[in-house]
């Protein structure tokens, strides 16, 4: 084990980091005991990148490993995919998009499958994260499945939340206020040499005006398949994380929401062990309490 772990934080061999990962994303018992030995200091930039299905998301952060590849950054790559229904295991459309990279030494791309799971990630995503941490990548990039206003989960594992829209979004923007809008730190308006880009930019910065947002967010311009506005956008990226190292309340809401998040998830593999059926079968139904019943799920399940 300790030797796995060595050559993990090593970064030299791929297939390990695939291992540990399948593990993780399995909870697989050998995941569970690595992450309690790795070390979780390297310091990664954790972006999310979310948005509507269609905004161009795998295309936006294709340009951005392209960008980081040219500042010899190490990067990691969790494409989170709507869930197969044969396999349960991720369909691999980012991957494909995102196949000019696949092979390259300072870029690793995984797909994880929803399964399920809402907010747009996958069940596993703080664990794998953190293996990715400890193959010390410089820059680890999580692109969500893209449904759109439910996809707010994303901010409580990113250090910097990239909200990526369209154009053709228009008056649509109405539905995203009351969700996702408010967790973006930043936002690329993709696609941006179509038509009404700057009227829709304009109402966009209007909007968050109105809003009284905390601090000013970017909203950035962007023609990923072209590779424009891609270094502006960066550059608003590094000056987010920098005044978030400053800021020791945001770093412990992270800490805070990952542990609360880990938790959630722990109980409820634990309660899928128990034999919930017992409950509804040897009890007449007329007579049963589900709150009694879930109440005693959770005894069990922590004692």
């Amino acid at each position: 084990m300790n030797e796995l772990i060595d050559k993990l934080i090593q970064g030299k061999d791929d297939r390990i980091l695939g291992r540990i990962l399948s593990w993780v994303e399995n909870n697989i018992e050998q995941g569970k005991a690595i992450l309690q030995k790795i070390p979780h200091f390297y310091p990664s930039w954790v972006i999310g990148i979310t948005g509507p299905p269609g905004a161009g998301k795998s295309t936006l952060t294709n340009a951005l490993i392209q960008l980081l590849v040219q500042q010899n950054k190490r990067i990691g790559i969790i494409a989170v995919d709507p869930t197969s229904v044969f396999t349960q295991g991720a369909i691999l459309g980012d991957r494909i998009r995102m196949s000019e990279f696949f092979l390259h030494p300072n870029v690793f791309i995984r797909s994880a499958a929803s399964r399920g799971n809402l907010g747009g990630l996958c069940g596993s995503i703080v664990e794998m994260i953190d293996i990715m941490r400890a193959n010390r990548r410089d820059v680890i990039i999580v692109e969500t499945v893209g449904v759109g206003q439910s996809e707010i989960e994303i901010a409580s594992i990113a250090d910097i939340t990239l909200l990526v829209l369209v154009p053709e979004a228009g008056d649509d923007i109405q539905a995203f206020k009351s969700g996702i809008m408010e967790i973006a730190d930043i936002f690329a308006v993709n696609k941006a040499d179509r038509t009404g880009a700057n009227t829709f930019v304009q109402n966009l910065q209007n909007m968050l005006h109105l809003r009284n947002f905390t601090a000013d967010v970017p909203v950035v311009k962007t023609v990923a398949t072209k590779k424009e506005g891609i270094q502006e956008l960066w550059d608003n990226i590094v000056q987010i994380h920098q005044s978030i190292q400053k800021n020791e309340t945001k770093k412990q809401q992270l800490l805070q929401q990952k542990i609360e998040r880990l938790l959630q998830k722990e109980l409820w593999l634990r309660i899928q062990k128990r034999d919930i059926g017992k409950y509804i079968h040897t009890t007449n139904i007329t007579d049963l309490n589900i709150y009694a019943v879930v109440e005693q799920l959770l005894k069990e399940s922590v004692s």
